[in-house]
């Protein structure tokens, strides 16, 4: 399962275990390739739910056309050291299935989604500032988010780099009632019917890198969320925060 709810904290960690090689990809004849892995864990907020460590596979490949990073695919309609702008594809392993906590049981599944839209980055100074809008196309929820970010890496000695981060994603209506409402049909006297609110999540984030050499880089990401009150309200929802945390390592060929 890639990282729910927003995905920023595998995202961010992508784009740390990517950035040595992203000036590369500015060239039109060059392209980039790399394998590796990331690992970690992230609570869910739904009540009773069975927490699992994940590992998968990460891939990377980027021209000056295209990007593919993991779960994303980027693309380019503008790209250079300062800025890039393009269209996005994005799969998201969200929701729950029934048998993912007792207190959801007798719930219609949540399914995935596929998300497509438009993302871009600002750079200068440097500061980085992120952002992305993206709709539902696989019509699961119908619904819309938004993020926008700022960060800022700072080097510690020759191959350490330390980056704090902040991002404020905006889920709709149809986003929150999908994932975090309860339908009258699933209602119980302990699992009252709830038709969710938009919401605004607020994360903050460190994420430590480190170059094992020119070519291989490892990263750890340590993140908290904290939860807008129309996922919070939700009965399925117990408290307001979400923490993450996943290391990666990444080889480029």
């Amino acid at each position: 399962m890639w990282i729910s709810l927003s995905g920023s904290r595998l995202r961010a960690l992508l784009l740390c275990l990517f950035a040595p090689v992203a000036a590369q990809a500015e060239t039109p004849a060059s392209s980039v390739w790399g394998l590796g892995f990331t690992a970690g864990q992230e609570r869910q907020p739904y009540r009773d739910f069975e927490q699992k460590a994940q590992a998968l596979p990460l891939l990377l490949f980027e021209n000056r056309w295209l990007r593919v990073a993991g779960p994303t695919l980027d693309l380019k309609l503008s790209s250079s050291a300062e800025h890039s702008a393009g269209l996005r594809l994005r799969l998201a392993d969200e929701g729950h299935e029934p048998q993912d906590s007792p207190y959801l049981a007798g719930m219609a599944e949540r399914k995935p989604s596929i998300w497509l839209g438009a993302g871009g980055a600002w750079r200068s100074g440097g500061f980085s500032v992120t952002g992305e809008l993206l709709a539902d196309a696989s019509n699961k929820s119908q619904g819309v988010r938004a993020s926008l970010g700022l960060e800022r890496p700072f080097q510690a000695g020759g191959r350490f780099e330390i980056t704090p981060r902040l991002v404020v994603h905006h889920l709709d209506r149809k986003y929150v009632d999908y994932y975090y409402g309860v339908r009258t049909n699933e209602a119980l006297a302990t699992r009252p019917a709830y038709a969710g609110q938009s919401a605004l999540n607020v994360e903050t984030a460190l994420r430590i890198g480190y170059a094992v050499s020119p070519r291989q880089r490892l990263s750890l990401d340590l993140g908290t969320t904290r939860l807008g009150s129309g996922i919070s309200r939700s009965p399925l929802v117990e408290g307001s925060r979400q923490d993450s945390a996943r290391v990666a390592f990444l080889h480029i060929f």
